[in-house]
């Protein structure tokens, strides 16, 4: 059997030492970023090595190495979110000058994947245009919304001036917008312990106050957009497609569980007869609203209830109501792996009252957006709820986002929206 050089009693060659700050992170953890896996958790790290007569802050770039010393990246360190360290270069010691420069470079390259995955034109101008690790730029979001670009910059590393003109160059001289501004995203902005943004935009096309409110377009249908409102950056563009994939199985009388702004609800009205939008926000339901009149030419009936999804649902089924689709699109139940018992059971419940409801041959369209909950689970779950019902339900689609929303396969996290087409017998 062949021997080290080691263990034949050579000399034994130690690792390179990092140029500056770096983390020496668990065996478990090194194995997670060599298949592939781009996040190192807070508690797989071993120890924090700072540069020379500085503190180990918020926003460093980090070489990370395994517990031998030996150089796996780089990655953005956060002092504050239990993702510690999220990689960004497997290059160790990369500079803050060399990481703008790579930030440059990406964002190209993702502007010109979405010009393949979601032209522009009069159907459709709005899509993700960079998201996050999936473009190899963690903790940057960004969205097109007509001739609005919203940015967030959701960690230490990320949410500082020279990136935000970074961001702002390269989107400015590609596409060309009438403002870009920085949103928000508050829970995000507590768990990384940032301040909020100036509230300026990044850039404006005029002197005059610029506009933060538009009207955007996908699948043909209007939307009003709104800036300073709204959740993440104001619509839900990962489900365009699904969307439209509802319209075409929708039929009758329609139900859509959690609207939000009336996107699936809108869809939906181009082939039923009655739709009723449910949601616990006014707010939300006001702009649905305001939606339905930017469509003047949909076919149904368009109702809105404010309403608590699942108390509407137990006194829809103990009244006996019945619709020929149902759509279920909740907020993601489980925020944080603990929480997943508790959110598998909210969607047995909502799935289990839905497909009571439907009559036979009815469409029901159940998504889930927690991405601590597999695909597979999903599916087991809404397979439990058929089989207390009674009822023979047949899947006839599994979708997930837009592909402007791309997945990292070795980075599970990122493909986290499940889309089920079903039939209920």
């Amino acid at each position: 059997m062949a021997r080290t050089l080691e263990e034949r009693g050579g000399p034994r060659i130690a690792p390179p030492q990092p140029h500056g700050p770096a983390a020496a992170i668990t065996r478990r953890a090194a194995d997670r970023l060599r298949a592939g896996h781009l996040w190192v958790y807070r508690s797989d790290i071993e120890s924090l090595i700072p540069l020379t007569g500085t503190e180990f802050a918020g926003g460093t770039l980090a070489t990370v190495t395994d517990s031998r010393g030996i150089p796996l990246g780089t990655g953005l360190y956060s002092a504050a979110s239990q993702i510690a360290l999220r990689m960004v270069s497997p290059e160790a010691a990369l500079t803050r000058a060399a990481y703008l420069e790579q930030v440059k470079k990406r964002v190209s390259s993702a502007l010109a994947l979405r010009d393949d995955l979601a032209p522009e034109s009069m159907e459709n101008d709005a899509c993700r245009l960079i998201f996050s690790e999936a473009d190899g730029l963690p903790g940057v979001v960004a969205d097109r919304y007509n001739d609005l670009v919203i940015l967030q910059l959701l960690t230490q590393g990320t949410a500082q001036d020279d990136l935000r003109q970074v961001l702002a160059d390269v989107l400015k001289d590609r596409l060309q917008p009438e403002t870009i501004i920085e949103r928000p995203d508050p829970k995000v902005r507590e768990l990384e312990q940032l301040a909020p943004p100036s509230g300026k935009p990044l850039y404006s096309a005029t002197d005059v106050s610029p506009r933060l409110t538009t009207v955007f377009t996908i699948n043909g249908l209007r939307f009003h957009y709104d800036a300073s409102s709204g959740q993440k950056t104001g619509a839900f563009l990962d489900q365009r497609l699904n969307y439209a994939a509802a319209a075409r199985y929708a039929k009758g009388s329609a139900l859509d569980i959690c609207t939000y702004q009336g996107g699936f609800a809108i869809h939906l009205a181009q082939h039923c007869q009655q739709v009723t939008g449910v949601d616990a926000s006014r707010n939300a339901l006001e702009v649905a609203d305001r939606n339905r009149e930017l469509n003047p030419d949909l076919n149904a009936q368009l109702e809105w209830i404010e309403a608590d999804a699942f108390e509407l649902l137990r006194e829809f089924e103990a009244t006996n109501h019945k619709y020929d689709t149902i759509v279920l699109d909740p907020p993601a139940f489980a925020k944080s792996k603990r929480a997943t018992d508790s959110a598998m059971r909210g969607y047995k419940e909502l799935n289990l009252r839905a497909i009571k409801m439907l009559s036979p041959g009815g469409t029901l369209v159940t998504c889930s957006c927690s991405h601590h909950v597999p695909l597979e689970e999903f599916t087991e779950v809404v397979a439990a709820a058929a089989s207390d019902a009674g009822r023979r339900v047949q899947v006839l689609e599994i979708r997930g986002a837009a592909p402007d929303h791309p997945a990292v396969l070795t980075l599970p996290e990122t493909s986290y929206l499940k889309c089920l087409i079903c039939r209920v017998g």
